[in-house]
């Protein structure tokens, strides 16, 4: 049988839990400071390469977020969202990619409409119980320590693009 993961055109993605470990870190100053994975950077860099595209839906607004996502490539980004569902329509509608082409990963209790309007849900291994028991697909690795290059990693397996992705590190 065919992995869900196999019809993704779109990996949306949360932020805060999933590609950082949720931890948010302020200095004196106010500045917010995240710390992401390069792991999971390479492996965003992979999708977007072999035409997977990548999304970012979060509740939060971050300079950190907008200067990750610049240097990855990464340019649907919907910050400040509460309702993440809605937000999840709003991407197909300018992606033209079918809520049921995408796969949503998240952590918490605000993911659970978006990833129940996806078409496949990903909960990382330290996301709340409610939200592992309505995922598809719950990740080995935990939010900011592997878990989106875990995934990034199937869905290039399950879509036949892992050979290809590979090419440029074994010429």
């Amino acid at each position: 049988m065919a992995s869900p993961l196999a019809q993704i055109k779109l990996l949306v993605l949360d932020v805060d839990g999933v590609l950082t470990d949720g931890r948010i870190i302020y200095t004196d100053s106010g500045e917010q400071i995240k710390q992401f994975s390069s792991r999971d950077g390479l492996g965003l860099r992979l999708l977007m390469d072999n035409g997977i595209q990548v999304g970012i839906i979060t509740g939060r607004i971050s300079g950190a977020l907008t200067h990750r996502c610049r240097n990855l490539g990464i340019d649907l980004i919907f910050d400040g969202i509460f309702n993440k569902a809605e937000a999840l329509d709003r991407m197909a509608r300018r992606t033209g990619i079918d809520p049921a082409g995408m796969a949503f990963m998240g952590d918490d209790l605000i993911d659970l409409p978006a990833m129940a309007r996806a078409g496949v849900a990903i909960a990382v291994a330290d996301a709340a119980d409610e939200v592992k028991a309505r995922a598809d697909i719950v990740t080995r690795a935990a939010g900011g320590h592997g878990a989106v290059r875990e995934i990034c990693d199937a869905i290039l397996k399950a879509a036949g693009l892992w050979e290809n992705a590979l090419k440029p590190f074994l010429a």
